[in-house]
């Protein structure tokens, strides 16, 4: 019987948001803030890379091995080309991804680390997706919570709004927890990183 092969390392991290201060600390571009928190926390600077219609950079992860972050600035929709781009020039495979992005099906305080699945709703998702062929990549889903209408405009009203200041202190504490989940995975693999970090809950609830 074959061994079970693991799934490669992460070597792009793509946070997904929508580009400019109007956006800015919206509930939609949590994964632009955990891919700045990356930035700081390992020193690798992002610039506007006009290539990969993204700001980009370039370093060392935690395993001191070379890894790449990205934040398409194609607005969310139009994600996947932006990530099409980089991977084609970086000649990595949709598995060497990792995508961090909002999820209105999780509350504020869980995160869900996951090795594929569905676009699940997510218009950055159904684009990335859709430009890399698969749904075979990890991501690393982030909760917004729902919002108290289902309507469309109600939707697009919750997700492009800002944290409550109770739920942005959650969110900086999630935003701590998604940089650790992200450093264990690459250290130790995406699955051990899930069996730690997905049960954690920090909505005090």
């Amino acid at each position: 019987m074959a061994e079970a092969v693991s799934p490669p390392t992460p070597r792009l991290i793509v946070g997904l948001g929508n580009p400019g201060d109007k956006y800015a600390g919206t509930r939609h571009n949590i994964g632009f803030e955990v891919v700045d928190r990356l930035s700081k926390t390992w020193a690798i600077s992002l610039k506007q890379e006009r290539r990969f219609q993204a700001e980009y950079g370039a370093g060392f992860g935690p395993d001191r091995e070379k890894v790449y972050l990205l934040k398409p600035l194609t607005y969310m929709n139009r994600s996947g080309q932006s990530m099409r781009a980089a991977l084609d020039w970086l000649k990595l495979s949709p598995a060497q991804v990792l995508v961090v992005y909002d999820d209105m099906d999780l509350p504020v305080g869980r995160l869900r680390l996951r090795l594929s699945g569905s676009a699940g709703g997510h218009n950055g998702m159904k684009s990335a997706i859709a430009h890399l062929g698969t749904q075979d990549f990890p991501r690393l889903r982030i909760g917004i919570g729902a919002s108290d209408r289902t309507s469309d405009g109600a939707v697009v009203s919750h997700v492009l709004g800002n944290f409550s200041k109770a739920e942005r202190a959650t969110m900086d504490a999630v935003v701590d927890t998604a940089l650790r989940s992200l450093e264990k995975a690459i250290l130790d693999g995406v699955e051990k990183a899930m069996s730690l970090y997905n049960p954690v809950d920090l909505s005090g609830s």
